[in-house]
């Protein structure tokens, strides 16, 4: 394990594969490391570009070669992608082959009616934004961020199909869609062409919702998915074992999508059994958490966001434990659902 220290210039450390594992995405010919890297939190301009650069220096360093954008991941808007826009300029451009790189476009962006949803001048202009504020020529994979149930699911799927037909894309991706509105965005872009390579739905022991058809969809496609907040926005770590740290995303009041009301005294129990159960294991709540996540046979990477170097090589480090055995898992099942 490579713990990557910083010098002025840059230079892969020669082992980067030995210590990740890579997945086929679906029935693709893309294999994609079981651990990805999410820059939806703290690499906007409000973190310091210095851990944000040793942190994804370290990624690379241990075979993570996926990293994931999205054009409004901040704050402010756009501000992730820039920050990694200098990383990939002053380190990474000599390795841009080895890299697979997406970002996305479906939530509000800039002002008026053209900074939303999935229209065809959305999505292509997003794309252009996002490109130039990576520095790059192309993505490997443009997703589209979410249903707009405004727009008709034709015209995003030719507007995905465009990008990769145009370079700005060699994949194309959907994020949050349901399994009946997955299954007719893959018949529609089967019939452009384009099919479709990755689906990144949400995916936790706390959210299991894809579950629920999704992956059967998924499976019979033979489509990939890319699983986002596999520890539950830090939930399935130790960080809430003795209830709510006052500097945690949970007491953070501006942090929308997570806060206090989320955190029950049924979730702190579960949470404690399911440590416990980790205890047994060896290994920490968050490496147990995200290797449950990978015993999904359709789930072909998890992404993990981090704050510092430390996490992303305890999150790489899942991959040396045992896989979750069926009585393990049925021990999950149990504290979670009960008998």
């Amino acid at each position: 394990m490579i713990t990557h220290e910083t010098n002025a210039l840059y230079r892969a450390n020669e082992t980067r594969y030995q210590s990740m594992q890579y997945k086929r995405c679906g029935n693709s010919g893309i294999k994609l490391p079981k651990i990805s890297l999410g820059l939806w939190q703290n690499f906007s301009q409000t973190h310091a570009l210095s851990n944000a650069r040793n942190m994804i220096h370290a990624a690379f360093d241990n075979g993570i070669t996926h990293f994931d954008l999205a054009n409004n991941y901040g704050p402010p808007y756009g501000s992730a992608e820039e920050t990694f826009g200098q990383i990939m300029k002053k380190d990474l451009m000599p390795y841009r082959d080895e890299l697979f790189i997406s970002s996305k476009a479906g939530y509000d962006m800039w002002p008026g009616p053209y900074g939303d949803g999935g229209s065809r001048k959305y999505l292509i202009a997003s794309c252009d934004q996002s490109l130039k504020r990576c520095g790059l020529d192309y993505f490997d994979v443009f997703y589209h961020h979410r249903m707009d149930p405004e727009t008709p699911i034709e015209e995003t799927m030719r507007a995905l199909d465009y990008i990769v037909r145009s370079g700005r894309a060699l994949y194309v991706g959907i994020s949050n869609y349901h399994a009946e509105e997955t299954q007719k965005a893959i018949e529609i872009l089967n019939a452009l062409g384009t099919p479709l390579l990755v689906h990144q739905p949400r995916y936790n022991l706390f959210d299991r919702w894809i579950e629920n058809g999704l992956t059967d969809v998924l499976q019979t496609n033979g489509v990939g998915s890319v699983v986002f907040s596999p520890l539950a926005q830090g939930l399935l770590t130790d960080k809430y074992l003795h209830g709510i740290p006052k500097e945690s995303r949970a007491a953070n009041d501006n942090i929308v999508h997570f806060g206090k009301d989320n955190i029950t005294q049924d979730k702190l129990n579960k949470i404690t059994a399911l440590n416990e159960l980790a205890q047994e294991r060896g290994q920490t709540l968050a490496q147990m958490a995200i290797a449950w996540t990978l015993r999904n046979t359709v789930v072909t990477s998890c992404l993990v966001g981090a704050s510092s170097v430390e996490q992303i090589l305890s999150s790489i480090e899942t991959l040396k434990f045992a896989s979750l055995s069926d009585s393990e898992s049925k021990k999950i099942d149990h504290i979670l659902y009960g008998p």
